[in-house]
């Protein structure tokens, strides 16, 4: 997946979320960033100029929904109207994070489900193709009436814990039910056992109990989950784990949200290290040293050129792809 391209209609452009990682998808295809300006109104509405032509030009950009999750929502909208207006042939959007796709159904009455609303107006915009990575919920992609390429972490974040010497009496453990499929997932690539969280309150306004299905006692414990937001459910079952006998704990997520108390719960908790992708930019104030951050650039920069090229994206959800 080392190819270069000179093809002048195959274009990438990043906007405001994460230019970081959009410099690194570039170095990884050889495809220059496009030229665009980003601005505002003095009343704050988004202003979008796109400084090259495209017509005619498969192109890619890239944008996290992360926060501040509406302004760059809106950018992005934004996008996809003026390359539809300046006559692209095909129009994808690289999603490393999705944002708004904790609402993927109702679970109470009158809920919107917005991970649908935010797929309705993407394609509405114009949008021909979605690239996501690990979306919260793998049912996100039937939402859409247009192609989506589902790229996993799972394999970035296994090579880690492999390259680290990491997997030797490991058990690979998901924080709850729900996660039990993306556990094994890791635990498939580690050769490992999985053990399961479960989480019971008692009664209302009484703590959880959390019970440990699978046997964690004198284990390395690795605790998986698709994103990490204010950190309570990892922080916690990390504790619950060290209760049950387990000699360390490390945790792993594609997505660090990491809002509110995130990081000093992360601090304060026994999780020896947190290994997260960067599909979402970090300030400085969040880069700990418990936190180590690893690239999708590469992963994306090869989804790329697997579209480009109309080849399967399947062989990179193996983890013989190396970051």
């Amino acid at each position: 997946m080392s190819e270069h391209y000179n093809d002048p209609k195959l274009k990438i452009f990043s906007l405001n979320s994460n230019k970081p990682l959009a410099q690194k998808i570039s170095e990884a295809t050889g495809i220059p960033l496009g030229k665009i300006s980003v601005d505002r109104f003095s009343d704050g509405e988004i202003r979008i100029n796109i400084e090259e032509s495209v017509r005619g030009a498969e192109v890619f950009i890239v944008q996290s929904t992360s926060a501040p999750v509406n302004d760059n929502l809106m950018e992005l909208l934004i996008m996809v109207d003026a390359l539809r207006r300046a006559s692209a042939a095909t129009i994808n959007v690289v999603m490393p994070y999705y944002g708004y796709a904790r609402q993927d159904r109702k679970v109470r009455s009158r809920e919107p489900i917005t991970a649908k609303l935010v797929s309705d107006m993407l394609e509405k915009a114009g949008a021909d193709r979605v690239v996501a990575l690990d979306l919260h919920a793998a049912q996100i992609q039937g939402f859409f009436d247009i192609p989506v390429d589902h790229l996993m972490g799972a394999p970035l974040l296994a090579d880690y814990f492999l390259k680290n010497n990491l997997d030797k009496d490991v058990v690979v453990v998901s924080p709850d039910h729900g996660g039990v499929t993306r556990a094994r997932k890791l635990a498939e690539f580690l050769k490992a056992p999985i053990a399961i969280i479960d989480k019971r309150r008692p009664k209302a306004n009484v703590a959880e109990v959390m019970n440990i299905i699978g046997s964690v006692d004198g284990k390395r414990c690795i605790l998986i989950d698709d994103m990490i937001d204010t950190a309570g459910t990892i922080t916690l079952a990390a504790q619950a784990l060290k209760d049950a006998g387990a000699t360390e704990v490390y945790a792993c997520a594609t997505h660090p949200v990491l809002s509110g108390p995130a990081i000093e719960r992360i601090e304060k908790s026994p999780i020896k290290s947190l290994v997260v992708t960067d599909s979402i930019q970090l300030p400085e104030e969040k880069q700990i040293d418990k936190l180590t951050q690893i690239s999708v650039g590469p992963l994306i920069g090869a989804a790329i050129q697997c579209i480009h090229n109309n080849e399967p994206v399947s062989p990179l959800f193996s983890n013989r792809f190396r970051n």
